[in-house]
């Protein structure tokens, strides 16, 4: 049997950061983001044989290890985790398998790869084994496996983003509360949204950990200029959310600058003068607005520029050693199937 899985990539829009503990559990927390024809994939095969063979290209780990009755650890960080997790709480799998993943994006690029990961694989495994997983409890066990298990620093957006799919208003309570609202965009505007947005990738990945790490002092120590910040970061996600329903894309771009501008008063490694180097070429060129995806540091930034200056923008960028990437909107959250 073959069983295949994918999950959809997404932008963090507005009020990234606001999801991180300890910031949700003070303040609470909102995000809004939506979801690209990026994605993470999965695929198990099964086998005859008590083994886990793994080639996971996102992780750069390719091994064999026998099964037992216990933990695996292959070094395929994700893989071993969300494995484990499931045998913890819904027993073992029916046999051996082989298991292959990859991503479209690579790691630390700010489209929150390694949570949707984690989503995709549970998603495999629970079509596997008829797991009764709606899209709200794979998000929170793909968020327990990632962020408790396995200890890795991060928020809570992505794993919703990756289940639930869309454009989605998030709210973020204490208690690790979350209420996802999909959004119902008119067709027009997203089609002025996609025209009027450039996906620029630096070319180069970042350690989101160290960044977010930073992000929690400054709010464990009630760092005034960046718990301040954050304040409006998260104000931007209810702002933009209205900006998007009335397809107000000039005030969308707007809000986007300004929660940058605010973005980068929460740790000095969110921006460096590659990121600089790039906003000032596509500003030069006629982009009006832009903002790092993520937790910033490189990765992936987008771009709001006029239909009509996007040519001139994408040939500039050319000059730099990045690369502006083709994407969609899409409404489709992770899914998973049987051959």
């Amino acid at each position: 049997m073959i069983i295949r899985s994918k999950a959809p990539l997404r932008l963090g829009l507005a009020g990234g950061g606001s999801d991180v503990s300890p910031y949700s559990d003070l303040y609470g927390g909102n995000v809004l983001n939506a979801t690209i024809n990026l994605n993470a994939y999965c695929t198990i095969e099964t086998r005859n044989l008590p083994v886990v063979n793994v080639d996971a290209a996102d992780a750069g780990v390719r091994c064999q290890v026998t099964m037992g009755t216990g933990p695996i650890h292959t070094g395929a960080l994700l893989i071993d985790g969300v494995y484990n997790r499931i045998i913890r709480d819904f027993g073992p799998v029916p046999g051996g398998f082989s298991i292959t993943t990859y991503n479209d994006a690579p790691a630390g690029s700010g489209l929150g790869t390694s949570s949707t990961m984690v989503v995709c694989i549970l998603k495999c495994f629970a079509e596997w084994m008829g797991l009764p997983l709606g899209d709200y409890e794979l998000a929170r066990l793909a968020y327990e496996i990632e962020r408790k298990d396995l200890l890795l620093a991060g928020g809570k957006q992505d794993q919703y983003a990756a289940a639930f799919g869309g454009f989605n208003f998030m709210e973020f309570l204490p208690s690790d509360m979350v209420i996802v609202n999909p959004l119902r965009v008119k067709d027009w505007i997203i089609n002025e949204l996609e025209g009027s947005m450039l996906l620029y990738f630096t070319g180069r990945s970042r350690d989101g950990a160290a960044i977010i790490s930073e992000q929690q002092k400054a709010t464990t120590k009630g760092d005034t200029v960046a718990v301040e910040a954050m304040h409006r970061i998260k104000q931007s996600a209810i702002d933009m959310k209205l900006a998007l329903l009335q397809g107000d894309i000039q005030r969308f771009s707007a809000i986007l600058g300004a929660a940058w501008e605010d973005k980068k008063k929460m740790a000095l490694a969110i921006t460096n003068p590659m990121i600089q180097q790039a906003f000032e070429v596509a500003l030069g060129a006629g982009a009006v607005s832009g903002k790092v995806s993520g937790a910033g540091g490189g990765g992936f930034i987008m771009l709001m520029v006029p239909p009509t200056r996007r040519v001139a923008v994408t040939e500039a960028l050319q000059a730099l050693p990045g690369k502006v990437v083709p994407f969609q909107f899409t409404d489709k959250g992770a899914e998973a199937w049987k051959l």
